[in-house]
């Protein structure tokens, strides 16, 4: 036992020299997550008081909030008997910030485990005195530690606002929520950093399994608690910050944390350098006429990734949709909502609720498309283009193969998500509403997304550093339309983003001017991100 130590040691020599190198390369990045979770979290907070500052006006959110639809996206509400801020704020808040720290842990693990990998650094390193293990120790331990930060600095800046019905307790736990989440979404994809070969793979099934995290938590919560318990984005829930304040969940959070780091630094020992556990399929041995293309080549390359978001916009379409069987039962029952809300002549609570679904499907669309026109920057990093580049395919091209691939994905999803939501809502209906209005009322948001793709070309052209840009207005985007609504902001916030220029479809309908200037403001930032990437020199 006495010997085995000085291997035990040797498997993780030089993890904290690698992690100052994690942070020194990341040391405008994690900061920046931190501080825009923080600061959106805090300022949320600091306007519930003046958003609801009456007994009656929490109350109305009480009952809205007990509508199944607002369950399955925000998650069940605890408290709504005597809906104080605090029980409030962690109903419309937790989940979905919860879901930011996750992204970011995803994407700083992939970063620095798959992707180092692809480029042949873990190489370099491993040539080195270093340890098998200190890459993987590396990143977790700089993951653990930012989580770490993520949950001091809300938890005590939520304490420090001194709101009534905030106190320290809970907000502590709702810091330490994050954290754990930030854990296990760090582990959990370093596991799945071992499974696949590439980093385009690593990052499909960790956003995969918490889409799939997403989803059974919104039917557990609607239908079965159980599918609840089995999600830890349902799991978390279950602390009921600010209302009783359950740390039981925390503490499985973080077992599970360990396990799947443990599990992830495990297989990494096990498998060979630059190979995954389940090895890639052989291509054939001769492309098809498609494939000898620039179209076929970007269809190729994100292939995994459509195919991946278009069952998931089906499945989150299913789910939006078969909570409507108890929304005209909710509606009836409650004299308050009927009482309060203004009615629409015409239209029914139901379309106005189908509506909002509509808009978030919409802003969820809007990801693989991004995805899609960005893998060209992926490819001209990584040093392929220049392969492509070298013989008779023209920059203009190649650009718009990944561009107008973009726009149809959009579409697609679009289509797919609104026959989700059609489907399973007439079924689950006695008086189902036509397909026609739904799928009108997914295709006027196309115009926005495609302001986005135009968008992410213009930096592909003009920044190609600073592609991100477009994620984080993206961020911004959802920020506004779906928490604004819930805390009242001003209309003119949402004004600054395409989706805030889409009427209230299918409620109301867009008129052809409308239309006409949304696409022409994307065709003018295709255009010039198409001039500019066709004048500039090629980067790596």
């Amino acid at each position: 036992m006495l010997k085995s130590m000085p291997l035990k040691k040797q498997l993780w020599q030089g993890t904290s020299v690698l992690a100052g190198l994690i942070w020194r390369r990341d040391r405008i990045r994690i900061p920046l997550w931190i501080m825009g979770i923080a600061v959106v979290t805090l300022l949320v907070a600091y306007a519930y008081p003046g958003l609801f500052p009456t007994e009656l006006e929490r109350m109305i959110m009480s009952e809205t909030m007990r509508n199944p639809a607002l369950i399955a996206m925000a998650g069940p509400g605890y408290g709504l008997d005597d809906y104080q801020i605090g029980a409030m704020f962690a109903h419309h808040m937790l989940l979905f910030t919860a879901i930011a720290v996750a992204i970011m842990n995803i994407m700083t693990a992939v970063r620095h485990t798959r992707c180092d990998e692809e480029s042949g650094r873990i190489e370099v390193i491993r040539s080195l005195p270093v340890g098998r293990l200190a890459n993987a120790g590396s990143v977790l331990l700089v993951l653990t530690i930012g989580n770490v930060v993520i949950g001091l600095v809300v938890g005590s800046g939520l304490a420090a606002l001194g709101i009534e019905s905030m106190g320290l307790a809970g907000s502590l736990l709702y810091g330490a929520v994050l954290t754990v989440t930030g854990w296990f979404f760090a582990g959990i994809t370093v596991l799945f950093a071992q499974v696949t070969e590439t980093s385009r793979g690593a990052l499909g099934l960790a956003f995969g399994f918490m889409g799939l995290a997403y989803l059974l938590r919104a039917i557990g919560d609607v239908s079965n608690e159980v599918l609840s318990l089995v999600s830890p984005l349902g799991l978390v829930l279950r602390c009921q910050v600010y209302v009783t304040n359950y740390w039981w969940p925390v503490l499985v959070m973080v077992a599970l944390s360990a396990l799947t780091g443990f599990l992830g630094c495990y297989l990494n020992i096990i498998r060979d350098l630059g190979a995954g556990l389940i090895a890639a399929k052989p291509g054939p041995t001769k492309a098809g006429r498609l494939l000898q293309t620039t179209w076929g080549l970007a269809i190729r390359l994100q292939k995994p990734m459509l195919t991946g978001w278009a069952v998931g916009m089906l499945v989150l379409g299913l789910s939006y949709g078969s909570v409507f069987a108890d929304l005209d039962r909710f509606f009836e029952s409650s004299e308050m909502i009927k009482g309060m809300l203004p009615a629409i002549p015409g239209f029914t609570l139901t379309e106005q609720f189908t509506a909002l679904i509509l808009l978030i499907m919409a802003m969820f669309a809007a990801i693989p498309a991004l995805l899609m026109v960005l893998k060209l920057r992926t490819e001209e990093k990584a040093a392929r283009l220049e392969h492509l580049l070298a013989r008779a395919v023209s920059k203009t091209r190649l650009l718009y193969s990944f561009v107008v691939t973009s726009l149809l994905a959009a579409v697609v999803m679009q289509v797919l998500a609104a026959l989700g939501l059609w489907a399973a809502a007439s079924y689950v209906m006695e008086i189902p509403f036509s397909f026609w209005p739904v799928l009108k009322g997914a295709l006027s948001f196309l115009p926005a997304i495609w302001i986005y793709v135009g968008m992410a070309t213009f930096l592909i052209g003009f920044l190609p550093r600073f592609t991100g840009l477009v994620w984080l207005y993206l961020g911004y985007t959802f920020t506004v339309l779906y928490l604004g609504r819930l805390v009242k902001a001003p209309e003119w916030l949402a004004k600054l983003t395409p989706f805030g220029h889409v009427p209230n479809v299918p409620i109301e309908t867009m008129g052809v001017g409308q239309v006409a200037i949304m696409l022409l403001i994307a065709a003018a930032f295709i255009g010039l991100g198409h001039y500019q990437f066709s004048k500039r020199d090629y980067q790596q």
